[in-house]
């Protein structure tokens, strides 16, 4: 019931955050789901118990410089056939002032109060076409909702190779989000040569892969962002970047 009551009284929303650990080691796999001001749920195949009290960092790449909280687990979620294994954290009554650093993020994103600065820029790259589709879709889907629409201009590239030539030409790339299994240039040439070039070190990379732990942990060496494993909801993304840009 008090769950129940908890939920109520802080509606979660959707949003994917990268999730550290200070004084763990890191996983650029952890993600948030969703976020409220009373909570988290977090993929990750650590091995949390309920009743944990554990310190971490929520960030974006680029965008939300880290939020540190303290969290309490309240429950575990084996992996299933469409869900990642992840836990539920609650923000404990103690800690007051980190409920109100998650009800910022929260409340923006619930809301879609305030406005982005300026447009940002996502590059998929991308070669199955019916993926690109549910992007395309899901993106259209997001900017028929609420008033101030999504403020992110989203382009595509079937390749690590057409990626890297628009890469170079103006306007620049807020991030780039990317598969890891293309032709002509797969995900991880596309990343050793962004981290290459000191014009493009410095861009955000996102990984979506349905890649095990070797494909992770080969793209965590060399050098990107966040690792999300498939499946993952394009539009959850999208809108997290959108929130981001109106709490800057």
């Amino acid at each position: 019931m008090e769950i129940g009551r908890e939920k109520r009284r802080d509606p979660r929303v959707p949003l994917v955050l990268r999730v550290d650990y200070p004084g763990m080691q890191q996983a650029v796999r952890d993600v948030t789901e969703n976020v409220s001001a009373g909570g988290l749920f977090i993929r990750t195949d650590r091995d949390l118990r309920e009743g944990d009290r554990v310190p971490l960092q929520v960030s974006f790449p680029g965008l939300l410089e880290p939020v540190e909280v303290e969290v309490e687990v309240v429950r575990r979620r084996p992996a299933g056939q469409d869900q990642a294994r992840g836990v539920a954290v609650k923000v404990p009554v103690d800690r007051v002032d980190d409920r109100h650093k998650l009800a910022r993020i929260a409340e923006t994103a619930r809301t879609g109060l305030g406005r982005a600065k300026r447009t940002y820029r996502v590059l998929v790259v991308e070669d199955n076409a019916r993926v690109v589709e549910m992007y395309q879709y899901a993106l259209r889907k997001l900017r028929s909702e609420g008033e101030n629409g999504v403020d992110v201009a989203v382009e595509y590239a079937p390749n690590g190779h057409e990626a890297l030539a628009r890469l170079v030409e103006p306007p620049p790339i807020d991030l780039v989000m990317a598969d890891l299994y293309m032709p002509v240039m797969d995900g991880f040439a596309l990343v050793e040569r962004m981290r290459a070039d000191p014009a493009l070190a410095g861009t955000p990379i996102v990984i979506i892969s349905a890649g095990g732990p070797d494909a992770r942990d080969r793209a965590a060496e060399l050098g990107i962002d966040v690792y999300l494993q498939k499946p993952v909801q394009f539009a959850d993304i999208i809108a997290t970047v959108s929130t981001l840009l109106r709490i800057r």
